[in-house]
């Protein structure tokens, strides 16, 4: 991989990362989609930063469990849907083509099966004070 593709993943990676520790505070904006394209992002851009991205509590706190486990809980996974749905229905509105409409709605469909039935949902465990 070239060095111009990974400081784009690096860029891409701290961006989305950004804009996943915002999601934290702000509830309007996803944290965990977010943190997943960052964690994509970072393995192809850097080990060091990675590694770096690992350790943050950020990761360890919304993302962790689903890189260990493959599972979500049923909030994160319904975040994730409503906020992929609702940039979906953009283009799905506004352009005119029957086969990009078909294919856009496909995706939808997919994505909600994959959802559903192949990342497992888990309880929010109890913290112990």
């Amino acid at each position: 991989m070239g060095k111009i593709s990974r400081i784009i993943y690096l860029i891409v990676g701290f961006i989305a990362f950004g804009l996943g520790a915002i999601g934290v505070i702000l509830p309007v904006l996803p944290t965990t989609p977010f943190l997943l394209l960052a964690s994509f992002c970072f393995v192809r851009g850097s080990e060091k930063f990675d590694a770096w991205f690992k350790g943050t509590k950020v990761y360890k706190k919304h993302l962790e469990s689903f890189a260990k486990e493959k599972a979500m809980t049923l909030k994160q996974k319904i975040v994730i849907l409503l906020f992929a749905d609702t940039m979906m229905a953009f283009p799905l509105i506004i352009i005119d083509n029957l086969h990009v409409k078909l294919m856009l709605i496909a995706t939808i469909l997919f994505k909600l099966y994959y959802f559903t039935f192949r990342i497992k949902t888990i309880k929010i465990k109890a913290e112990t004070n």
